[in-house]
């Protein structure tokens, strides 16, 4: 796939998506901040899961997990088509590599587990944003974001953990 423009393209648009996504957060954190000047008393809310109010911490843990991801996997692999014009890696000897080390396990899973929580507000609140937010289709959105905030990362996580565990050989 690495000779073929359409997934290079689908890159772009996905590196440009996620950095609006980033600016966006960043600054909706940083507004909601600035609107009061001192902290509550109490931090406790009932009306807000905790994972609600802590985007700006779980966002951050996963894009340092991106950052270790791009830095193992996604530069070396460009920079060896930029020299090989074309080929890529063998990602599955980089993952062995790179998944034996234990901390990066560890870094790996931390970040999947930030993002289920992560998209477990998000998915949600897409929805919310959309205007669709009734007590007819909640049960249903809310059954859907969680489903998705559990598979998706988790299988995102199985993959260091079985190199790791020597599930894959």
């Amino acid at each position: 796939m690495g000779a073929n423009i359409v997934p290079r393209i689908l890159e772009i648009g996905l590196f440009a998506g996620l950095i609006l996504h980033i600016i966006q957060g960043l600054t909706l954190e940083l507004s909601n901040r600035s609107k009061r000047g001192i902290d509550y008393a109490v931090s406790y809310s009932k009306g807000s899961k905790w994972y609600s109010r802590s985007m700006g911490l779980l966002g951050t843990i996963v894009l340092l997990f991106l950052i270790l991801h791009l830095y193992n996997f996604w530069l070396p692999n460009r920079v060896h088509q930029g020299f090989l014009l074309g080929e890529e890696i063998n990602l599955y000897d980089k993952m062995k590599e790179v998944f034996s080390e234990l901390w990066v396990v560890v870094i790996y899973v931390l970040g999947c587990i930030s993002l289920g929580y992560h998209l477990a507000h998000g998915f949600q609140s897409a929805f919310r944003t959309l205007g669709v937010h009734n007590k007819r289709y909640n049960a249903i959105f809310t059954t859907l974001g969680y489903g998705f905030a559990i598979i998706v990362p988790l299988a995102f996580a199985l993959m260091p953990i079985s190199f790791y565990l020597g599930w894959l050989q």
